[in-house]
């Protein structure tokens, strides 16, 4: 069986597109950034705490973890607290280029592979009241960085260097060659 250790609905979507057969199983971890490594490694090291979480209870199946973070300058921007924190994260990627990191880890009797692909995207100067508007729809509050490419948030995006399905959180062709291997 495959599993995909992630209650994102946007992750559920995304793996539907290399196949619908899989199960949604998660368990809660600790998602507290690992002090003193790069940010990529990271996100691959929260994406491989995820999927071990699950793995433990299902050892003979295919566990998938995956885990996005923003970063900008080598500030790390994850899911924002409240409304305040969403305004300063846009704020702070309004008109700059950053990178999306999404950490990936496939466990399985065969072993383990855990790989991240980053992303490039680049932000329109916005206004204040642009911000303020966006975070009022509430999108922002449960997407790392403060905003969701695949939503409202496209307006916000100029464009982007990579792999678009990387910055909604789940790079689909890498992990869609890692499946096919095993």
């Amino acid at each position: 069986m495959l599993i995909l250790a992630s209650g994102s609905p946007r992750r559920r979507e995304l793996l539907a597109y290399i196949t619908s057969d899989f199960a949604v199983i998660t368990h809660p971890t600790d998602e507290s950034f690992p002090p003193d490594v790069s940010p990529r490694r990271g996100a691959e090291l929260l994406a491989l705490r995820k999927a071990k979480a699950v793995a433990g209870e299902h050892p003979r199946d295919v566990v998938i973890g995956a885990d996005t973070i923003v970063v900008l300058g080598g500030e790390i921007f994850g899911k924002p607290k409240d409304h305040a924190d969403a305004v300063r994260m846009l704020q702070a990627l309004s008109g700059r280029e950053h990178t999306v990191y999404t950490g990936v880890a496939v466990l399985s009797p065969q072993g383990e592979e855990v790989f991240s692909e980053g992303t490039a995207v680049r932000f329109l100067p916005l206004s204040q009241e642009e911000i303020e508007a966006y975070v009022a729809t509430g999108e922002p509050m449960d997407k790392a960085g403060a905003y969701g490419i695949q939503g409202k948030g496209a307006l916000l995006v100029e464009g982007i260097t990579g792999d678009f399905y990387n910055v909604m959180g789940l790079p689909v062709c890498r992990l869609g060659k890692a499946l096919s291997a095993r």
